[in-house]
C-alpha cells in the first residue's frame, strides 16, 4: 500500500518497491516498520481521523511553542496496545442511562474492555454510569462539551473550552479519575486542539473502522460493516449515546464472540 501524495514522478519506483515486497511476502511487515499499524479510507470525509497513518513512537507534531508543552503524544492514535490482532472498542456520545448499561452487560459477559468517549454534561449528569464505567476497567475519553463537528472552524478559545471543560466534568463525574483520551466530534481535530488535548495528558483518538450505527441501518448491516473494514486498523467505533442503541447492542452481542473466535484480542488505544 502506498499513502496519497506521492508525486507522479516517484509513481513507479515507489510501486516497483511494493510490488517487491508484496511478492516477498513482507509487505505488511514493511507497512507495520513504516507506519506502526495499518489505516484505511477515511471513515468519514475531510475530518476523517484514520486518513493517514498515526506515529506512535512518542513524535509529536505541528507544535507550537506558545503552548503548552505536551505532556504525551499529541499525534492522533489509532493502534492498539495489545499489537498483534487485537482490536480497540470505542464507544461514544455517551454516558446514557438507558443503552450505557445495556453496552456495558455485553461487554462484561465477553470480558471485553472498552474506552468510553464521554461528553462532558452527559458525565455530570450521570455520574453514577461514569463511575460504572471506571469501576468495571474501562477508560474514559474526553469528547467535548457540545459535540461540536465543526470545532476545527471555530477559535482557538472555543477549542479549549470544549476540551478542557468536558475533562473537568468527567473527572469530577468519576470520583477523579482523568480522561485518558481526546476525541474530536467528527474527527475535527486542528493541531491546537490536539496540543491542548496532549497538554492535559489526553491522547488525540481516532479510529479506522466506522461502524455507522449511528445511522440505525439494521443489526446485519452493522456486523457486516464492521467486519468488512477490520483491515483498515484495530480502532472501532461504536456509540452508546445519540438516539436508540438497540441496534448497536445487538451488533456487540454478535460481533464480540466472533472476533474472539477469529482469533482477535481485545486492547485500549495506544497512550
Amino acid at each position: 500500500m502506498v499513502r496519497k501524495g506521492i508525486r507522479a514522478a516517484n509513481g513507479r519506483a515507489a510501486a516497483a518497491v511494493v510490488a517487491a515486497l508484496a511478492g516477498a511476502g513482507l509487505l505488511a511487515g514493511w507497512w507495520s516498520a513504516q507506519a506502526g499499524e495499518p489505516t484505511g479510507p477515511a471513515p468519514r470525509p475531510v475530518r476523517s481521523s484514520a486518513s493517514a497513518p498515526a506515529p506512535i513512537t512518542g513524535q509529536t507534531s505541528s507544535l507550537d511553542p506558545s503552548l503548552p508543552s505536551p505532556k504525551v503524544n499529541m499525534d492522533i492514535a489509532h493502534a492498539s496496545d495489545s499489537g498483534g490482532r487485537a482490536v480497540n472498542i470505542t464507544i461514544d456520545d455517551g454516558p446514557d442511562p438507558t443503552w450505557t448499561p445495556k453496552v456495558l452487560k455485553v461487554l462484561k459477559d465477553n470480558g471485553v474492555k472498552a474506552t468510553f468517549c464521554m461528553i462532558g454534561p452527559k458525565a455530570a449528569a450521570h455520574p453514577d454510569l461514569v463511575r460504572e464505567v471506571v469501576a468495571d476497567g474501562h477508560r474514559l475519553c474526553d469528547h467535548s462539551v457540545s459535540h461540536d463537528t465543526a470545532m476545527d472552524h471555530k477559535s482557538d478559545v472555543y477549542q479549549k473550552q470544549q476540551i478542557l471543560d468536558a475533562a473537568k466534568e468527567i473527572e469530577k463525574a468519576s470520583g477523579g479519575v482523568k480522561p485518558m483520551y481526546y476525541r474530536a466530534p467528527g474527527g475535527a481535530f486542528t493541531p491546537y486542539s490536539r496540543q491542548i488535548a496532549a497538554a492535559a495528558g489526553m491522547r488525540p483518538l481516532g479510529w479506522n473502522v466506522d461502524s455507522k450505527d449511528f445511522e440505525k441501518p439494521g443489526t446485519d448491516t452493522i456486523v457486516r460493516t464492521v467486519l468488512g473494514e477490520l483491515r483498515n486498523g484495530p480502532t472501532i467505533l461504536f456509540h452508546d449515546g445519540g438516539g436508540n442503541r438497540g441496534e448497536t447492542v445487538a451488533a456487540l452481542e454478535r460481533l464480540l464472540p466472533q472476533l474472539r473466535q477469529e482469533g482477535y484480542g481485545f486492547g485500549f488505544p495506544v497512550h
